[in-house]
């Protein structure tokens, strides 16, 4: 059996009974239930349909994200997520850019990065050389200044938590951002990239070995055997191309208002709806969701 979610921006909700009706019946799908009053409902289907991907663009029309899974095993016990741009609205290191005044040149091999023009590693240190000399207290700053949260993060994190599952933050960024994000959102751990300093001053440099595509991978399957979960027991979410291996390994693997590139190498793509569509993913109703 598989099941059909229907998800859509929950502060401008479009979704309605006439649309989800219509949908179920073509698909000669099974009772509807409604996860959110127009904002999230689910169907059963016994296949997946020949035009699941021809709905699903018609769907994006209408602000409506299609999500179609197999329903055994949809809720997860672990989720790993990327930070920048998926559980915070911005990317910390254009941030920092900004603060030293080359915020243009560094959001442009950003954006390259992260829709895999460029190699990770190697745009990771053109950036950060570019901040040489920046004040180290500016992290501060920017963190108390400019970084807000992904909307729905708060409540993916504690209701995965309260229902016995485990959250790791797990990004190319830096850690002294996911310390900060992680105890905000309430991860049990993150992994990220150190900056280094030297008397107050960023040096332009790294701490090695860098953290990119590879080592989201290795915290997928390090923290899985350590908690003795199967990689199917994750959920795991990103937007760039250095999250497509924990995507593609992941039970589930959320593309979050991902880059075109990305986005069309996963399944599961939300594009419309926030972090909470991964808990309506897992059957979670909104009357389920606990508040941090």
């Amino acid at each position: 059996m598989y099941v059909a979610t229907l998800i859509t921006n929950p502060d401008a909700p479009t979704l309605n009974q006439t649309l989800v009706d219509s949908l179920r019946n073509a698909w000669g799908g099974g009772d509807i239930v409604w996860l959110s009053p127009d904002e999230a409902a689910e169907f059963s289907v016994t296949r997946t349909p020949d035009n699941q991907w021809d709905v699903w663009a018609d769907l994006q029309k209408m602000g409506v994200d299609l999500v179609l899974q197999p329903t055994e095993g949809r809720r997860k016990k672990m989720l790993l997520a990327d930070m920048d741009s998926t559980m915070i609205q911005q990317e910390c290191i254009d941030e920092l850019a900004d603060e030293a005044g080359v915020g243009d040149r560094v959001k442009d091999i950003t954006a390259r990065a992260m829709n895999g023009d460029l190699d990770f590693e190697g745009a990771l240190t053109e950036r950060v050389g570019l901040l040489k000399g920046l004040d180290e207290a500016v992290i501060a700053k920017v963190l108390a200044e400019r970084i807000t949260l992904m909307p729905g993060g708060q409540e993916l994190v504690a209701t995965m938590r309260a229902t016995g599952g485990y959250a790791a933050l797990v990004s190319g960024g830096f850690t002294a951002f996911t310390a900060k994000v992680g105890e905000v959102l309430g991860f049990d751990e993150n992994r990220a990239n150190s900056l280094l300093a030297e008397n107050g001053k960023l040096t332009g440099d790294v701490q090695h070995p860098i953290l990119g595509r590879q080592a989201k991978v290795d915290a997928l399957e390090q923290i899985t055997a350590r908690l003795g979960l199967s990689e199917e027991d994750v959920i795991a979410v990103g937007d760039g191309a250095n999250d497509l291996g924990m995507l593609g390994r992941a039970g589930t693997g959320v593309a979050l208002h991902a880059k075109p590139s990305v986005a069309e190498k996963c399944d599961v793509r939300v594009n419309h709806g926030d972090l909470t569509a991964l808990l309506y993913v897992q059957g979670y109703a909104r009357s389920d969701f606990v508040c941090a």
